[in-house]
């Protein structure tokens, strides 16, 4: 059973206006909320309860030494994607925190990146159901050449706010 939070509701009611203002609105709603990912321009393009797709462009702010995006960056993109679509699923009388991050860096990144998050309906489930718990969260980080420089494993937790 979907769970109605603050998140979500403020979501769906972007998603009532026009297509074009989504992307902009939703990106200014995550980065007001994670100022990091405000800084570095992170950008929603989608997010609904079982999927959330980012990106991250390619911008002197956010490349390395050998005009990449760096390192930091790319996990950045990774964990916004996971946390922002567990977020969308958690109920608000629990406090979410990221458990663990592991990132593999395999290739050197060609253009932007793309990060693709999806939770499956067991997993949603769990979270409304649990007071507390874990999830490990299926992301897949692709850059502009679609081939994938890293490889994420994103463990969230939960735990009631209740004293």
């Amino acid at each position: 059973m979907a769970v109605a939070n603050r998140l979500n509701r403020v979501v769906a009611l972007i998603y009532r206006l026009p297509a074009a203002w989504r992307t902009p609105l939703l990106s200014r709603l995550f980065g007001s909320q994670v100022k990091l990912a405000g800084t570095a321009r992170v950008r929603v393009h989608e997010m609904t309860r079982s999927q959330a797709t980012l990106s991250i462009a390619n911008r002197r702010s956010v490349q390395n030494h050998i005009k990449g995006v760096h390192a930091a960056a790319m996990a950045l993109l990774a964990e916004s994607a996971t946390g922002f679509l567990v977020g969308m699923n958690m109920p608000d009388n629990k406090l979410l925190l990221i458990k663990s991050l592991k990132v593999d860096y395999l290739k050197r990144v060609v253009g932007g990146l793309t990060a693709v998050a999806s939770l499956t309906p067991e997993q949603i489930a769990a979270m409304t159901q649990q007071d507390r718990g874990e999830v490990l969260v299926a992301v897949t980080v692709t850059d502009d050449s679609g081939q994938q420089p890293i490889a994420c494993e994103m463990l969230w937790a939960w735990i009631s706010k209740k004293p």
